[in-house]
């Protein structure tokens, strides 16, 4: 089976982070988000560009969880994709886009955090589908599958 991929990203919450509903009743996360940028100079070290920010959006459970967990100047990585629209800013119509994250989490180079193992056992509305139990069995243990040896045998004489 071949490995999923979706577009990801990482950056900083760079406003505050805002939960509304849209017009079908889903929680809706909105923040503007920034990446900083950096140009490697020949001698190896790096100078600093200036930041570019956009728009982030996630929805339904996991835009209500989002809000609850990231704060103005959070760093994360996220999954999704790039939609582009037109809106409306000055009058005009402009074409422009923005992040719709179906996950994230805080970014684990930058951040110190504890982390909860325990099922979450209420109901929760899935990102693709209706509401489910979470499992309240442990996973079984992974098993690594038997591979042969990689390592070259010994040298004769050496």
């Amino acid at each position: 089976m071949d490995i999923h991929t979706q577009q990801s990203i990482s950056g900083f919450i760079a406003s505050t982070p805002q939960l509304g509903f849209n017009d079908k009743g889903q929680a809706r996360f909105y923040a503007r988000f920034g990446q900083e940028h950096f140009d490697r100079n020949l001698d190896g070290s790096f100078t600093q560009l200036e930041s570019t920010f956009h728009d982030l959006v996630m929805f339904r459970a996991t835009a209500a969880r989002a809000h609850e967990r990231f704060r103005k100047g959070d760093n994360f990585i996220a999954e999704g994709y790039v939609r582009e629209y037109e809106a409306t800013r000055d009058g005009e119509q402009v074409q422009t886009e923005q992040f719709v994250a179906k996950k994230i989490g805080h970014d684990l180079a930058r951040t110190r955090y504890d982390v909860d193992r325990t099922p979450r056992n209420t109901p929760s509305l899935d990102q693709d589908g209706p509401a489910r139990e979470a499992p309240t069995r442990p996973a079984p243990e992974f098993q690594a599958p038997d591979r042969p040896s990689t390592q070259a045998p010994p040298v004769p004489g050496l």
